[in-house]
């Protein structure tokens, strides 16, 4: 079982939900209660139950400061040009204690120690959080302890595994794990392609495509071995494999994804700048 203090998620869109739903598995408790903000009733109302208190801006406008009330984590969900205005509102409210935390990228801890007072931590989530595979670098503030990040380390190990990072390394994590699933599914775009030319249904090639991607991953995971050994044991010497990986390898994949990463870094760089 895995306890946490009460958690206020302000901006509960596709990030904030899935951590939501981690939440609200049978092997986490909150204690306090877990309280989430949307701009929508309707949306709102989607996720109001009797473990979440559900507030609307647009029927309650100090909905934020409502769901903070007593809450030792705030979750700070929204877009990142949100998130100052956002801390400038909460920050009067926010219990002594409080431990903020963004998964909005480009938001640095030292920018948002310049609006709250208190403990501040950077997460950055992927999506594969929504069903609980999720990969989540985090980073402290100056002003956190272990303890501060033990205890968002437990909020994240809900939705998958927690990798915990300098600052400085987390625009890089991005490029990796964060844009990571985007290369994955367009891997899976381009050879379903390929099965469809090779004249196979777009279902059939769906399923050899997804089911192979998913196989590999798993075999990985719990065979323990390096990818590296497990591609030799498929690629007979002098087979089909080897001649379809010959090709692969003339294209340079590790430069490629050298330069792609690149410009996602450049990019959160910008984003960082303003």
């Amino acid at each position: 079982m895995t306890a946490l203090p009460t958690i206020a998620i302000l901006g509960a869109g596709s990030m904030g939900g899935a951590i939501l739903s981690g939440l609200l598995q049978p092997t986490v408790t909150v204690d306090g209660g877990i309280r989430v903000t949307n701009r929508t009733e309707a949306k709102a109302a989607s996720l109001r139950s009797d473990a979440v208190t559900s507030f609307a801006l647009e029927t309650e406008p100090t909905a934020n400061l409502a769901a903070i009330a007593g809450a030792r984590i705030v979750l700070v969900g929204v877009k990142p040009a949100m998130v100052p205005d956002l801390l400038r509102e909460i920050g009067p409210g926010l219990e002594p204690d409080a431990i903020v935390v963004s998964v909005a990228a480009g938001v640095t801890t030292a920018t948002m120690e310049s609006i709250v007072p208190g403990v501040v931590l950077r997460a950055m989530p992927n999506t594969p959080a929504v069903v609980g595979r999720g990969v989540t670098g985090l980073s402290a503030g100056s002003r956190a302890t272990p303890e501060h990040l033990a205890i968002a380390r437990a909020l994240f190990e809900t939705v998958g595994q927690v990798l915990e990072i300098p600052e400085e390394k987390i625009d890089a994590l991005s490029t990796i794990s964060g844009s990571g699933p985007a290369y994955v599914f367009y891997l899976i775009e381009e050879l379903t392609r390929t099965a469809v030319s090779l004249g196979f249904s777009a279902q059939e090639a769906a399923t050899m495509v997804n089911g192979t991607f998913l196989g590999a991953s798993e075999l990985l995971v719990t065979s323990g071995e390096d990818p590296a050994e497990l591609r030799r044991r498929v690629t007979s010497p002098k087979g089909t494999t080897e001649r379809a990986l010959i090709e692969l390898q003339g294209a340079d994949l590790k430069s490629l994804f050298d330069r792609a990463t690149a410009a996602a870094l450049a990019r959160a760089h910008e984003l960082a700048a303003g």
